[in-house]
């Protein structure tokens, strides 16, 4: 299946929705997402803190990312845990932002990244079968939550996130991905750890402009001086 080809006959669909997006045992969850909501409580150092935590998430999500597309092109029997375990970090990351943005946009950040693995493994499961059909509208459902993603992210945090900046981030973050699969399912394995290596690249760019951003707009939480704006006044 060559899925440059799909994306290809994609384009013009897909430029109407174009963006990016695509996890710890119990212990390593609570270590992290404890680090990360004291760091929201702690003064001056803790900046730092937050700022290698959300790299942690990010990280964690690029990695248990490529276990699942190892998993699923070659069928092996650790799929369901492995996906399971890529589940969770979506939920790891809307915890993390939970301290700022509250509970409702936390759950809601989970959700559109929750639909975002799940559409990734469709997209793996179709491609491994030559399903063109399936595999065409997994694509394009892909897209079109990854914009979704963008527009939450922005609604957010607009000074910080602007809108155009987080869909070409989000965009180029599920470009790479789909290109690590495809080198991946054609057999060369060369190909697809450069992909591997870019994808990690940029996602920890994409986790700084994210912690970055919380850190700018709440700043009062990290040095005790006054915020940038906050949820209720982020206009």
């Amino acid at each position: 299946m060559n899925l440059s080809h799909l994306r290809t006959t994609n384009r013009k669909a897909l430029a109407l929705t174009i963006v990016a997006i695509s996890i710890v045992g119990v212990a390593g969850i609570a270590a992290t997402l404890g680090t990360v909501m004291a760091a929201s409580r702690n003064p001056k150092s803790s900046a730092h803190a937050f700022h290698d935590q959300m790299r942690k998430l990010w990280e964690d999500h690029i990695t248990w990312t490529r276990l699942v597309i190892v998993s699923v092109l070659q069928g092996l029997p650790d799929t369901g845990p492995t996906v399971q375990r890529l589940l969770q970090n979506q939920v790891d990351i809307g915890n993390a932002v939970k301290p700022f943005y509250a509970d409702a946009a936390g759950n809601q950040l989970t959700a559109l990244l929750h639909d975002h693995i799940t559409i990734a493994a469709e997209i793996l499961v179709a491609a491994r079968a030559g399903n063109t059909t399936a595999l065409d509208d997994a694509l394009f459902r892909w897209y079109a939550n990854a914009n979704s993603i963008a527009v939450f992210l922005n609604s957010a945090n607009p000074k910080n996130w602007p809108l155009d900046a987080v869909k070409a981030a989000l965009k180029t973050h599920l470009d790479l991905t789909l290109g690590e699969a495809e080198t991946y399912l054609k057999a060369n394995y060369t190909g697809s750890t450069s992909f591997y290596d870019q994808v990690h690249l940029q996602i920890l760019g994409l986790s700084d402009t994210l912690s970055s951003g919380i850190i700018v707009q709440f700043h009062r939480q990290f040095t005790g001086t006054a915020d940038q704006d906050g949820p209720e006044n982020k206009d």
